[in-house]
């Protein structure tokens, strides 16, 4: 019978003391993903139906997987005031533990410029994590009205009633813009909760003009049966190069050439386009931890690149040029500060 010495019980009991101490530790137990059996809301400034909703819903459907821990993304809207609102609960309500996530329309960054007291946030302090396009803007009128060209609006003696949203988004700006660069008059109907909104009073008739996004005038309804039925009629684009698939319509760049636009107005344009580029974005509270922060603009950027969503926005018909969320962090930085005469010229423009 084999004896064991005092020596060797001690060295058993130690032995067994580290592997019990390592297998309840903090540090490895710290190892199981933050975001292991959580849930992460994402609020949606706008309408639910619109582009903007349905882009931040076909992305939550997919960012789970590639977020370590896999959790749920459950889409919550908070339409109004063109994503004031959710802006302002993003910045002050929820918590800063990157389990709120924003989905917000980002022209309300010139609310922020012209210091409307609305404003409850810092447009530079987010956390940026992606957008998945950069997105320019159509003008439209329906195609039985009057108005077949800027020059029609330009002359005409009644102007036509565009429909609008909030005062931080394109669908009220692309038009004010083009009165202001362009010396268009318009009659700006505003009120709408959503483009949904808009889409229906286009259709009563109740107004005959408004701005949309590119990527919704060709992939998604009602622009696709418009289209077909030709209802209406784009008069003007924002990009500073012509869409391929709207080879006939002039740029504002254009516009602004033809009508020897004053250089305060063009730069004017410049601070007001400037959020095409942030498109679509998603951006957390200030103060989530760095740490997170980078789990989630990693896996933003593994979502856009993955093959199940690429198919399902090719499918859709939505081009995918995204723009990664360190860029849109700079770019924050960079539009909220600009020089006074631009920012005066703005507040003239945004409260008229």
């Amino acid at each position: 019978m084999k004896k064991f010495g005092i020596g060797t019980a001690i060295f058993s009991f130690l032995s067994f003391f580290l592997a019990a101490n390592l297998l309840f530790s903090p540090t490895l137990h710290a190892q199981a993903p933050f975001y292991q059996g959580k849930s992460i809301t994402l609020i949606v400034g706008n309408q639910a139906g619109g582009l903007y909703d349905l882009w931040a819903r076909l992305i939550a459907n997919h960012i789970g997987k590639q977020i370590p821990g896999n959790p749920n993304v459950i889409v919550q809207n908070m339409p109004a005031a063109g994503s004031l609102v959710a802006a302002n609960y993003l910045y002050n309500v929820a918590k800063p533990d990157g389990l709120t996530i924003g989905a917000v329309i980002p022209g309300i960054y010139t609310d922020q410029l012209i210091g409307r007291k609305e404003v409850q946030f810092d447009w530079a302090k987010f956390n940026w994590i992606g957008t998945p396009e950069q997105t320019e803007w159509l003008f439209i009128t329906r195609a039985d009205s009057p108005y077949k060209s800027i020059d029609d609006i330009r002359s005409a003696t009644e102007p036509p009633k565009c429909g609008t949203t909030g005062s931080g988004s394109f669908v009220h700006q692309v038009p004010k813009l083009l009165e202001e660069v362009l010396g268009m008059k318009l009659i700006l109907v505003s009120g709408y909760t959503g483009g949904p909104d808009v889409d229906l009073a286009i259709e009563r008739g109740e107004v005959g003009c408004r701005s949309i996004s590119v990527t919704a005038f060709f992939g998604r309804e009602p622009y696709i049966a418009w289209g077909k039925k030709r209802f209406v009629r784009p008069l003007a684009q924002t990009g500073k190069k012509r869409d391929p698939l709207l080879g006939d319509v002039p740029t504002i760049y254009e516009l602004m050439d033809q009508y020897k636009t004053p250089e305060i107005g063009r730069r004017l344009a410049t601070v007001m386009l400037a959020s095409n580029i942030f498109g679509r974005p998603w951006l957390t509270p200030p103060g989530v931890p760095a740490e997170r922060v980078r789990i989630l603009r990693e896996a933003w950027n593994r979502t856009v690149k993955d093959t199940e969503f690429l198919a399902e926005t090719k499918k859709r018909r939505w081009p995918v040029e995204p723009v990664a969320g360190e860029e849109l962090d700079s770019l924050a930085k960079q539009v909220i500060t600009q020089p006074p005469e631009v920012v005066q010229r703005l507040k003239k423009f945004l409260e008229e």
